[in-house]
């Protein structure tokens, strides 16, 4: 191992406290985002560069330039904002893409527009991302991910107009500095069970970086324990199977990031449905894409955009997945869901359509919270239920009422067979028709409550000014339809049932 002696002067680089990974470190983690904490505030200048140079031989290893932009700002500001990728991912251990990596995939169209991009969860596209983000007095800076190597020595240069610091020049960071680390001598052995750490301290400092490490399709199951931490980082994964999260605490992990439609839009010549196979949508915080037996638990994800964005916490694509003891919060849409999924006490809070997808979902002793909007806007098919709620509470977030689901027919679009089904649920803050607006044919829509109850005073709610596609189940005339209602096996198959024993 090749490695130096750290030199760096906090003082001679301006009012910095501390760095990570510290001057001189070893062991590393492959995945490492780079933080500085200044004692002042600093700001973001809008030119210089942040290098990674390989300590022995000198050779450049990853640039991040300030001059580009994150991404886009505005709707439609872009056609297709996907470009090949200066970086040379075709370097990286890509060898489970069905296109060449850092090309643009499901038929999106080249553009000359420049933003900054990184290729996330081995998707061919590079998603935008901010290079660096500021919280308080420190600063993080985020490496094109998969750049660095195991048994490797790093030093970091940063140019001076990267950072404009409260009350003291920012000096920069040069060679002669020293801010050298090295990374672990070898992957982790224990393909298993996989540690993540914001501080460094574990098998990996990211949760994308611990998801990446597992192969697709990997038929023995993997944890990944996620130390208490903020993970401020888009993740997204795909082809992945029988893999478990699991977060020290649900309020001490948390998974964020400032996501959303407009920053990585849909090309708007390329068709997504979000079912396997489709182009994906690439907004939310956590991105799970066509993959089998993931569970989530114990840990918080949210969308953190300071204003409302079409911008989901979670987004969920496969089949026999499972969150359990997760709070999701969206800066628009909460959680979307496509393909067999099981929530157990989860809390989902956005501003409205909280809950998206084409179902099959079962929910039981969950908490949805909206500012107004519908809580869902379901969109499953015949082939498949929608979402049903066992002893869950649906309430309203100031003076705006809220319906529980709605199903309009949406310029072409038309949901026939929406289906939202509350079993002894209570309810705060929903309109005295509970349900819509609903168009198109109504025949088959599956609007049904039983037993609802109102959260303020525990009495039932009056339905009696439901909307008239609705219905109330009543013992003993529907029996049979309630009680297969009450059993996920009957919504989502018999794979559920060892997750809720």
């Amino acid at each position: 191992m090749f490695f130096f002696t750290a030199t760096i002067s906090y003082a001679q680089s301006g009012n910095i406290v501390s760095m990570q990974p510290e001057p001189g470190r070893n062991g590393v983690p492959i995945d490492t985002q780079l933080k500085i904490k200044f004692k002042n505030t600093p700001e973001l200048g809008v030119a210089g560069k942040i290098k990674i140079y390989d300590a022995k031989t000198d050779s450049l290893v990853d640039v991040l330039d300030m001059s580009i932009p994150p991404g886009p700002t505005e709707p439609n500001k872009v056609k297709a904002p996907y470009i090949k990728n200066p970086y040379k991912y075709e370097s990286t251990n890509y060898t489970n893409i069905n296109t060449k990596a850092g090309t643009p995939s499901g038929g999106a169209e080249p553009t000359s527009d420049a933003y900054q991009l990184t290729i996330i969860g081995r998707f061919t596209d590079g998603f935008h991302f901010y290079p660096v983000i500021v919280n308080g007095n420190e600063a993080t800076i985020y490496l094109h991910n998969n750049m660095l190597t195991y048994n490797t020595s790093y030093y970091i240069t940063i140019d001076k107009s990267v950072f404009v610091v409260e009350g003291q020049e920012f000096k920069g960071i040069t060679k002669q500095d020293d801010w050298v680390f090295s990374t672990k001598k070898k992957a982790p052995s224990h393909v298993h069970t996989i540690t993540v750490a914001a501080d460094g301290s574990a098998d990996f400092s990211t949760v994308q970086g611990a998801i990446d490490f597992v192969p697709d399709y990997k038929k023995e199951p993997t944890a990944i324990y996620i130390k208490n931490g903020r993970y401020e980082e888009i993740v997204y994964f795909k082809n992945k199977t029988n893999v478990t999260f699991k977060g020290e605490s649900r309020e001490g992990v948390v998974v964020c990031y400032r996501n959303n439609e407009v920053f990585n839009p849909h090309p708007v010549n390329v068709a997504t449905n979000e079912w396997p196979g489709t182009y994906p949508s690439r907004r939310a915080a956590f991105m799970v894409d066509n993959s089998t037996g993931i569970l989530l638990q114990d840990l918080t994800i949210e969308s953190i955009n300071p204003e409302p964005a079409q911008a989901e916490g979670l987004l969920i694509n496969g089949a026999e997945n499972v969150v359990k003891n997760v709070t999701i919060i969206g800066s628009g849409d909460a959680l979307q869901a496509n393909g067999s999924a099981y929530f157990y006490n989860v809390s989902v809070t956005g501003i409205g359509d909280n809950i998206l997808g084409r179902g099959p979902c079962y929910f039981e002793e969950s908490t949805f919270i909206t500012t107004g909007g519908p809580h869902m806007w379901i969109r499953n098919t015949k082939a498949n239920h929608g979402n049903v709620f066992k002893k869950c509470t649906f309430k309203s977030i100031g003076d705006a009422e809220a319906v529980i689901a709605r199903a309009p027919v949406n310029k072409k679009f038309t949901y026939p067979y929406a289906e939202a089904v509350l079993l002894n649920c209570r309810l705060q803050g929903v309109v005295p028709e509970g349900f819509g607006p609903v168009g198109g044919e109504t025949s088959n829509i599956h609007f049904w409550e039983y037993n609802s109850i109102s959260l303020i005073d525990g009495k039932p709610v009056d339905t009696s000014k439901r909307h008239p596609v609705t219905k109330q189940l009543t013992l003993p005339n529907d029996k049979d339809v309630i009680e297969n209602y009450r059993n996920p096996a009957y919504i989502l198959g018999d794979w559920v049932l060892p997750f809720i024993e």
